[in-house]
């Protein structure tokens, strides 16, 4: 595994790859990873034969080889699934005259499978059409995704970082769930937080609530400017989405923003907006929440008479140890028993097993993997871990 953002985030096929699977999506079956997906046909078609020339001849099935087309326009591509349907048709005629004509089924049945295989035919062209329209709508989602949330440099602004995303909706790949880092020259500032709702709409607030952050986290000293221009920014937003008529003008959203003020190494600035508290992960303190304060989400405080803006807390963070953030998709996983995903207990039972656990990669993947495994794998919500420690001076 690698470390930093891209080793957690973006392990996955190019497009190029994803398109070359529509012919060959079905992986269960492979050979030095290659899809063999061709010998299930092959093998009925086999079955077949054999079975019939060792019936009687009150008894074929020769005419079955429809199935084998049929089979094939399942797993197959087009031509492949053509191939097969004209060798089901070779084999239903040498089959059938191999025997007395008493026996044989006749052309009726050869009418069938020659059907059979161009409605099989077409059925494969139409799945092949379909899979290549959604792996087109998936790259534009993951260009979306990107675009929204951009790859961090390794170590950007004095920070080693690490983040896995997971959409609940495994095809989508979208969602309200954003994060950053910026540095500037007021110290390195982070952001993560989770839009209200799912689809674009979302997508679009996140969008706007980032480029927000990434000017005025760079140009801002006090932290608490840079959550006023994020509420401003949120309640300019939903002012446009309500004059184009749209029903998402309630939108709001949970985030933690966070500072790294220059020159101090074992302090932060925290100011929450109603999102889950961070925590910091290593050192001989173990696992602990850090201060949080009253903070609402952002967008909901003009709705709540609240314009002074949320409190700037300091807390005391050494350097070695990580901060924690992660969205609901995380803290609200429930397992069969309806029982919450146990964040910090697991998280402290990680770090005494393992003291390693608390690097940011490691840290990443103990707390995707708790989470996938307490709901067993079905996500109710978008989840975002993210995990940033300071730069140890002098280290490459």
């Amino acid at each position: 595994m690698e470390s930093g953002d891209h080793g957690l985030l973006d392990r996955r096929p190019s497009p190029r790859a994803r398109r070359r699977d529509v012919l060959q999506r079905h992986q269960l079956l492979q050979i030095r990873g290659r899809s063999v997906t061709w010998l299930v046909p092959l093998v009925v078609l086999v079955a077949i034969s054999l079975a019939d020339v060792n019936t009687t001849g009150e008894f074929r099935i020769v005419s079955w080889c429809v199935f084998v087309a049929a089979i094939a326009s399942a797993l197959c591509g087009v031509w492949t699934t053509a191939l097969f349907a004209a060798l089901a048709l070779l084999t239903y005629v040498a089959s059938d005259a191999a025997w007395p004509s008493e026996y044989r089924e006749g052309p009726a049945d050869f009418v069938l499978v020659l059907v059979g295989g161009v409605l099989s035919v077409l059925a494969a062209s139409v799945r092949v059409r379909g899979e290549r329209r959604m792996l087109h709508m998936m790259d534009i989602a993951e260009t979306t995704r990107r675009t929204v949330l951009r790859p961090l440099p390794p170590r950007w602004g004095g920070l080693d970082h690490a983040a896995v995303y997971l959409a609940a909706d495994a095809d989508a790949r979208v969602g309200g769930d954003f994060y950053d880092i910026q540095p500037g020259p007021h110290g390195t500032r982070l952001l993560i937080g989770d839009v209200q709702g799912k689809g674009l709409g979302a997508v679009e607030a996140a969008a706007a609530l980032l480029g927000t952050f990434r000017e005025a986290a760079f140009h801002e000293p006090d932290l608490a400017v840079v959550a006023c221009r994020l509420e401003q920014r949120m309640r300019r937003h939903r002012l446009r989405t309500v004059a184009l008529g749209r029903t998402d003008g309630d939108r709001f959203a949970t985030a933690v923003l966070i500072g790294f003020p220059e020159g101090e190494d074992s302090a932060v600035e925290i100011v929450g907006f109603g999102h889950e508290p961070a925590l910091a992960i290593g050192g001989p303190r173990g696992v602990r929440e850090l201060p949080y304060g009253d903070g609402v989400p952002v967008g909901i405080g003009e709705l709540l008479g609240r314009d002074e803006p949320p409190p700037v807390l300091r807390a005391d963070v050494a350097p070695d140890e990580t901060l924690l953030l992660v969205t609901d998709g995380v803290t609200e996983a429930r397992d069969s028993a309806g029982e919450f995903y146990p964040l910090a207990e697991d998280v402290a039972a990680a770090l005494a097993r393992d003291p390693r656990t608390a690097e940011p990669d490691r840290l990443v993947a103990v707390v995707r993997d708790g989470t996938l495994r307490h709901c067993g794998g079905r996500l109710a919500d978008d989840t975002t871990v993210f995990a940033v420690r300071r730069v140890p001076p002098g280290a490459g």
